[in-house]
């Protein structure tokens, strides 16, 4: 596996508290290193949930910077918080309020972005800032794809974000992103600093070459070992298949998918990661289906993943009221992505971001005024969805997109033609521009509820949001919640992975009630359901980590120096059980 731990470096001494902000700025120069409330804002702030107080926000350029930084900020007795694009749901790659123990300094790592091929892209190594966007062009002249496509990359999610949080995606036969291979900074129980040499790379013994060779792809293919263990979870397409198994297909707690950096949820430095890469799918297909009973998808589901000989690609599940939504609070991210393409898509969330920073500091304009203007922009363009989708809103509650390619296009397409038959359901062959448009207004849903809140501020008072998996062979599927927790909510968005059974349940919650309860007796409901949740998101500052969870943070973070807080746990130094239990669930 190549030299398994390095020592902190020899020149490496304790920095005084006073002048950490010099030392960072000595390492990365001065516009690197950011300690304005505007300029750290969108560093400091979810893109969906969470919010803190931070010293500084620090951009390094290198391995080597991000080392030195990493190493600075220790020795000073900083809390670390490393993230990439900040692309979370739960709040778990920002500080969450203002009442650590110890200040706070926010690594951000997008400017660390080299991706190297290895064996003719067969299997990739990509730096901390890394995107799955970059990933999907570097592969794409081998005829490769990452294990995720389009849905986080459109908004510039990172590829070492994803195996720190287990992410899943929307690809039927990959799982979560998973890895046993990884070049990462620990903080051990004296509080020293150690790089961890896990590429399986042979790289040397001196820290700062062993940094320079991963940074420029300095390696030949006889310093690469083998990758007996996973660099991907190899066995997913055979779990997901197991309709009658009584466990989910996978959820972001998987004991069996804890292992170093992936599922360390910032509690390790993760500088590299070492993955499998996948064939591109053949000639593909996608097929529009619809109808108003449940149990129709139930049956697709179960006979599909067990008949079927080819997996389909993708089974995406989105209901009316989701599509509503998506429709009309997603529009200016669905045509975003149409004309730009997701590379630029993160560039466009950072300028918002900071003109969102603009207005608050004038504080006499109304508040979400990008989102507002936005909403407004959204009415001069002219309906972006296909007729033949639109016309099944009208007649479905239920809409699923399943993507097929090779032999089995072939293959759904008989199914569907033999055994989606009758009154109440119906499906249509996607042409290439209808395809793509349905799988883009699916990842739109995901920022519709933001959306709907910033517009409609006046009336509501937070989003709950939920990513749960349920039990594959769990058929009763479709939440009903009791009335007065219904009432409660002005909408209620369900949407998701439906053969891997993952879904996304976000409730738009009226002015007036109590989020934070409400979400307790969600996941009551849940919990008598046995779902498991988070799914795919991370446990973040919204959910309290499962045991094996928590047991993998304090394994790899003894000091509780990293991310601290996260999961529910101790925010304090070395772990002190804190008085007041900070997380919400």
């Amino acid at each position: 596996m190549g030299t398994p731990v390095i020592a902190n470096m020899e020149d490496a001494s304790s920095t005084p508290q006073p002048d950490v902000l010099a030392a960072l700025r000595g390492i990365v120069g001065h516009r690197h290193v950011l300690t304005t409330a505007g300029a750290t804002r969108r560093f400091r702030r979810g893109y969906r949930f969470g919010e803190g107080a931070a010293e500084a926000v620090v951009r390094p350029g290198t391995l080597l910077e991000l080392w030195q930084v990493f190493e600075t900020c220790i020795r000073a007795g900083r809390i670390v918080i490393v993230q990439a694009a900040n692309t979370g749901l739960t709040g778990g790659s920002t500080p969450n309020g203002d009442d650590y123990d110890r200040p706070v300094v926010v690594i951000n790592t997008l400017r660390i972005d080299a991706i190297h091929p290895i064996g003719e892209g067969h299997q990739v190594v990509c730096l901390a800032g890394a995107t799955l966007d970059r990933l999907e062009r570097t592969l794409a002249r081998f005829g490769r794809e990452p294990h995720s496509v389009i849905g986080s990359s459109c908004i510039g999610a990172s590829v070492v974000g994803g195996v720190c949080n287990n992410s899943g995606g929307s690809l039927v036969q990959r799982g979560p992103a998973y890895t046993e291979y990884a070049l990462f900074g620990r903080v051990d129980a004296d509080g020293v600093p150690r790089l961890v040499n896990h590429l399986g790379i042979e790289l040397g013994d001196d820290p700062r070459e062993i940094l320079r060779r991963v940074q420029v792809g300095d390696f030949r293919p006889q310093d690469i070992e083998e990758t007996p263990r996973g660099a991907s979870d190899a066995d997913y397409a055979e779990r997901v298949r197991d309709v009658d198994a009584d466990t989910p297909a996978r959820h972001n707690a998987d004991p069996d998918r804890l292992f170093e950096a992936s599922g360390s949820a910032g509690k390790v430095l993760a500088l590299a990661v070492r993955l499998d890469t996948f064939a591109r799918a053949d000639a593909s297909a996608v097929f529009y289906i619809g109808t108003n009973e449940p149990a129709d998808l139930t049956r697709l589901r179960r006979e599909m993943l067990s008949n079927l000989e080819t997996l389909p690609v993708a089974a995406e599940y989105m209901h009316r009221d989701c599509y509503d939504l998506a429709r009309r609070y997603g529009k200016d991210t669905f045509l975003a992505i149409q004309a730009l393409g997701t590379r630029r898509i993160g560039a466009l969330f950072a300028l918002k971001s900071r003109f969102d920073a603009f207005i608050e500091a004038i504080g006499i304009l109304p508040r979400f005024l990008g989102d507002r203007l936005l909403q407004r922009a959204n009415t001069l363009f002219p309906e972006h969805l296909p007729r033949r989708m639109n016309a099944f809103r009208d007649r479905f509650e239920h809409h699923l997109i399943l993507k097929a390619s090779g032999p089995g296009v072939r293959e759904a397409r008989d199914w569907l033609a033999s055994r989606w038959t009758g009154d109440g359901r119906a499906f249509f062959e996607c042409t290439p521009a209808e395809g793509t448009k349905a799988m883009l207004h699916r990842f739109a849903a995901a920022g519709a509820a933001v959306r709907y809140r910033a517009v409609h501020a006046e009336t509501v008072e937070d989003i709950v949001a939920l990513d749960i998996a349920l039990r594959r062979n769990d058929q009763d599927w479709v939440e009903t919640l009791p009335t007065d927790i219904a009432a409660s909510t002005v909408h209620r968005l369900y949407y998701g992975h439906f053969f891997c059974h993952v879904f996304h349940q976000d409730y738009i919650v009226a002015r007036g009630h109590d989020p934070v309860a409400l979400e307790h007796r969600m996941l009551a409901l849940l919990d008598r359901r046995r779902a498991a949740y988070p799914a795919e998101h991370n446990v973040g500052h919204l959910y309290k980590g499962g045991p094996a969870q928590i047991a993998h943070f304090r394994k790899l973070d003894p000091c509780n120096c990293m991310n601290p807080g996260i999961g529910g746990a101790s925010r304090r130094a070395g772990w002190v059980c804190e008085i007041e239990d900070k997380s919400p669930i």
